[in-house]
């Protein structure tokens, strides 16, 4: 398990709730339903508009989870996947790409229950600590309305550039 020193950032968290111990480990094989459970978390509002059956739900999640992870491993080969510990309990998944000229969050995402704790902004904190201290950028994409884009603007991010679909942000360290 690797700790991330990000549970120290606690205290800077101007949200009034506690953020538990975070940390992060590896993905291994037998993390792929979870990674699965995850990743339909964050879809489930969008399906249940749709009215599909349950059966055709599921089977549009893992064809999409599939897709998605294809395309990472293709666009972002080196990139670490991690799992997110709140508390020693799998809350989360996040994946990163590490190489010059940048620091790229690729995905993060919680289960609905971790959500709003801190545990986001503390996994941030620490990305942009580590841009700073190899002064290069920390960069991410995200759906334009998505309201994560509030979170990162609070942080520090701005927006890059944009199309039709998403925006590309960008924490840049002082003087780059």
């Amino acid at each position: 398990m690797v700790q991330t020193g990000i549970s120290s950032m606690a205290g800077s968290n101007p949200e009034p709730k506690s953020l538990p111990p975070v940390s992060l480990r590896g993905t291994r094989p037998e993390d792929r339903e979870f990674l699965l459970r995850v990743y339909a978390s964050t879809r489930e509002a969008e399906m249940l508009s749709w009215g599909w059956p349950a059966a055709q739900q599921s089977h549009f999640i893992q064809t999409q989870f599939d897709a998605r992870a294809r395309g990472y491993a293709v666009s972002y080969p080196a990139a670490e996947e991690s799992i997110v510990l709140a508390n020693d309990e799998p809350a989360g998944s996040i994946l990163v790409f590490r190489a010059p000229p940048e620091i790229r969050l690729v995905d993060i995402a919680l289960l609905p229950q971790f959500r709003n704790l801190g545990i986001t902004s503390a996994l941030l904190g620490a990305l942009i600590a580590e841009s700073i201290h190899k002064k290069i950028p920390l960069r991410l994409s995200v759906v334009k309305g998505n309201r994560a884009a509030r979170l990162y603007e609070r942080l520090g991010f701005f927006v890059k550039s944009d199309d039709a679909m998403y925006c590309e942000m960008e924490h840049a360290p002082k003087g780059n």
